[in-house]
């Protein structure tokens, strides 16, 4: 992502993710240990996350933040591409596709995962990444910049990660092939 055509939201999110990058072993670990709870919540983890948060996020942004932090020791921290629909697509497609019951499993998990309210994200979102990260790379800074905007009324979101997931677009993908009217 090119700082020209970025946004100040998609700049502190890359900044984030990759100050988590950076990371000892021990901060991670501090991290990996608080997944599931809020920041007020959170023992012992304070300097690793505060120390990675960039000075210009608002306070009103720091859960969400917490929330990836607390996820990202989770997986092995490849960089992924696509929206959370797409990588959990991906995890289906390595489990046989739509023909294998731990397909319908997973197609049932996704959907309790975009039909969940904030109160629930933090626990559905962790096994979601919990599953896809044993088998896929993950875009961290857009499951950040996705999880800041969960709670838009439009639920736009959620109907973008159903469509990659269900249908196999993005909607990156989409817009690179259709002409724009």
């Amino acid at each position: 992502m090119s700082d020209r055509t970025s946004t100040p939201f998609q700049r502190q999110a890359a900044e984030f993710i990759a100050a988590l990058e950076q990371l000892d072993a021990g901060g991670l670990a501090r991290l990996k240990r608080n997944a599931g709870h809020t920041l007020a919540e959170a023992r012992d983890v304070h300097r690793a996350f505060f120390q990675s948060l960039p000075y210009t996020v608002g306070e009103r942004l720091h859960e969400d933040y917490f929330l990836i932090a607390t996820l990202f020791p989770l997986a092995d921290n490849r960089a992924g591409a696509g929206n959370f629909g797409d990588t959990m697509r991906r995890v289906k497609q390595a489990r046989g596709g739509d023909t294998s019951g731990r397909a319908n499993s997973l197609d049932r998990r996704f959907e309790t995962l975009l039909d969940c309210d904030r109160e629930h994200l933090h626990f559905r979102l962790r096994q979601a990444v919990r599953l896809a990260a044993s088998e896929q790379a993950i875009d961290w800074t857009q499951l950040l910049l996705d999880i800041i905007g969960w709670d838009q009324p439009e639920r736009r979101i959620q109907l973008r990660w159903a469509r990659s997931y269900f249908v196999g677009k993005s909607e990156t993908t989409r817009a690179e092939k259709e002409p724009q009217l």
